[in-house]
């Protein structure tokens, strides 16, 4: 009986070993742009993803034009059956300064707006070379200067890939 209990123990181990090097992302940090709908305040951006441990990054957001915008997101990674490939879910807010004009005077004014993002979607990191592609959908929730919420923030994501 104890060798059995002693080979199962051994074997969990193993597996569990294997599952938790199966699960690295291969990267540890990315850098690249980031296109999506321009209804979110969060729109085309430059992206910065970095992997803290092998399930969890944080990617941070910034959009030039209007709106400017920087945001950032904490996300964890779940592995899929094929290979480079993780799905990925998380949150976080951001800040931005839309530009608005008013058709009674014709002035123009710059809002702050303050607000939380989710996101879920898949990452791709290609083998052979240093690219990781991603398709997310991070819907936003405008809490200042208007409460406002934008489900149409649908993005695409290419990042060059550094370390491991």
């Amino acid at each position: 009986m104890k060798k059995l209990f002693y080979s199962l123990l051994l074997l969990s181990g193993m597996i569990a070993f294997n599952t938790s090097i199966a699960q690295e992302p291969g990267y540890k940090t990315a850098l690249g742009v980031r296109l999506s709908s321009s209804n979110a305040m969060v729109n085309n951006s430059v992206s910065v993803k970095h992997f803290i441990n092998d399930k969890m990054a944080i990617e941070g957001l910034l959009s030039f034009g209007d709106p400017l915008a920087i945001g950032a997101l904490i996300e964890l990674h779940k592995p899929m059956n094929a290979s480079g490939l993780t799905w990925y879910y998380g949150g976080g807010g951001y800040i931005g300064f839309l530009k608005k004009v008013n058709t009674n005077t014709q002035k123009t004014t710059t809002d702050p707006n303050f607000g939380a993002q989710g996101v879920i979607g898949l990452d791709y990191k290609f083998n052979n070379i240093p690219l990781n592609i991603a398709l997310d959908w991070k819907p936003e929730l405008n809490l200042v200067t208007d409460i406002n919420f934008e489900p149409a923030a649908i993005g695409f994501t290419a990042r060059f890939t550094f370390g491991k």
